[in-house]
């Protein structure tokens, strides 16, 4: 009597398929989940200057000026403090605030993956203008 002897396996040409199509996924995912992450963090960024352009609208409700008190900072608090966000990006005033009028820069950090990314610094101002490098309502959008 004859054995039939059956194998199971794969061959290396169904392996080397495999390997080069998981490589060709792999080489269109990383891109765009890159720019996700980028997209993400700006975001981040975009709301903590809204959070900090409240606080300032809070601050003139309260004594009728932009203008700090010595030693009150409000962009060393919140969410500018949080997480990985001083890893990618420097909150600062533009100018100093005065009584009528400020300006907030969130500028990616030099070095960083966010220095990549084609927004540049977000602005916002005392009249709520929102600004960018780019182009401010593709930039602003979520």
């Amino acid at each position: 009597m004859f054995k039939i002897s059956t194998h199971r396996g794969f061959t290396l040409i169904e392996l080397m398929i495999t390997v080069a199509i998981v490589g060709i996924l792999a080489a269109i995912a990383y891109p765009s989940y890159q720019e996700h992450v980028l997209k993400s963090w700006r975001a981040n960024a975009a709301s903590c200057l809204l959070e900090m352009a409240n606080r300032m609208e809070r601050r003139y409700t309260g004594s009728s000026t932009y203008a700090a008190p010595t030693g009150d900072n409000l962009l060393d608090s919140g969410c500018a403090a949080e997480g990985n966000m001083p890893d990618r990006y420097d909150f600062a005033y533009n100018g100093t605030p005065d009584a009528t009028s400020y300006q907030i820069d969130a500028t990616p950090v030099t070095g960083s993956a966010q220095a990549n990314d084609t927004c540049g610094t977000l602005t916002i101002n005392q009249m709520g203008q929102k600004g960018s490098d780019g182009t401010a309502s593709e930039c602003w959008r979520r």
